[in-house]
């Protein structure tokens, strides 16, 4: 749905005038192994590129041990979904490295689940530290530092996990915003609110309560852009979930699309855009179709340099009918009340304020 409704508005299709972005499509090759195998175990290799169902295998494995299972159940093209994914990732990344594109988008990307040696989470493939580890060795008149900017409802433990405990200063900082309550997937400590001592400052969560909005996310990012302006990546890479937006099936947040209202997810990715390094937007959770649809397209007309407007009808096309009952590229804004308080989201500021300057002091001195 996504790739035809950025098509049916004919993104890639207008002439470029003076001054004006040049979009274009990139055909991608898929992983290979080899590829795979910076960050993959052979064995979890083994088995999810094997094309043989696992009841024809000679052991029968149920694919268990590796996580295949639950939410990522084995499926009939698996082998081929994995070197795909991972290759759209990182073809995108490449684009960035070699200077041909200044921003580079694959929704197909943004697994930030999947382990190194497990499939989780509808995730079966680390993309994102495949990127991120490709976007490190590219070569500069200095070593390159990476900025991960997670905006999904989930905790990034496929890539903040991994990438921890870098020895200082890092050239890799993953920051996440995300959910966490008891029971809420994923659980583990590095998804709690980042203590100003903590011993990895280059490893960082700003956990947020039920109800988030539009107006939450304009609190906080300061704290986003101090880090950056503390860090100063020259890559920068988003994983765009959209699981949270109002609507979604997940009812946790209440974040909003239109870049008009200051704290809404194309304002921070306009935001993003604006501190003009090179960048790299991934897909991710979201469990509205038709939504997610929406919004993917709503950022990639922001990257092309266009003003999307939420009212825009719906150009006719395949999927047309599964964007009733407005047919707009408006998402329907909720109810839910905001539950994040004010002193709350003061502190993170705070706080945050004194990790970026920590950050500040370990970048000058890897100068």
């Amino acid at each position: 749905m996504v790739h035809q409704l950025v098509a049916a508005f004919q993104i890639f299709q207008r002439r470029a005038g003076e001054g004006a972005i040049v979009a274009s499509v990139l055909r991608p090759s898929v992983a290979s192994r080899e590829a795979l195998q910076a960050f993959h175990d052979e064995d979890y290799l083994d088995y999810v590129l094997d094309p043989l169902p696992p009841n024809k295998r000679p052991n029968h494995d149920t694919g268990k041990e590796f996580g295949i299972e639950d939410d990522c159940p084995w499926f009939r093209g698996l082998n081929v979904y994995v070197p795909a994914v991972a290759g759209a990732t990182l073809a995108a990344a490449e684009t960035l490295i070699s200077g041909r594109a200044d921003i580079a988008i694959a929704w197909d990307g943004g697994r930030h689940h999947a382990q190194k040696s497990s499939a989780s989470g509808f995730c079966y493939v680390a993309d994102i530290p495949l990127a991120i580890m490709l976007l490190k060795k590219a070569k500069s008149p200095k070593r390159p530092r990476i900025m991960y900017l997670d905006l999904d409802l989930h905790w990034s433990d496929g890539v903040s996990k991994p990438l921890s405990n870098q020895h200082p200063p890092s050239r890799i900082l993953t920051l996440s915003v995300h959910h966490t309550a008891p029971g809420f997937f994923p659980a583990d400590q590095l998804a709690h609110l980042t203590s100003e001592d903590t011993t990895d400052p280059y490893t960082l969560s700003i956990p947020l309560a039920r109800g988030a909005s539009a107006s939450t996310f304009a609190t906080i990012w300061p704290s986003i852009e101090g880090i950056r302006g503390a860090f100063m990546p020259d890559f920068v890479v988003v994983q765009c979930g959209v699981d949270g937006l109002a609507g979604d099936p997940m009812a946790t947040w209440n974040w909003s699309l239109a870049v008009e209202e200051e704290g809404s997810l194309g304002w921070c990715i306009q935001k993003v855009l604006s501190w003009n390094h090179r960048t790299l937007l991934l897909g991710g959770g979201g469990y509205h179709s038709a939504n997610a649809a929406r919004a993917w397209t709503y950022l990639t007309l922001l990257a092309a340099g266009k003003q999307p407007e939420t009212e825009m009808p719906i150009p006719e096309h395949g999927s047309w009918p599964r964007y009733a009952p407005s047919f707009t590229m408006e998402i329907e804004k909720g109810s839910m009340p905001d539950e994040n308080q004010q002193d709350y989201l003061q502190m993170v500021n705070e706080r945050f304020a004194i990790i970026g300057r920590r950050i500040r002091v370990d970048s000058t001195n890897d100068i």
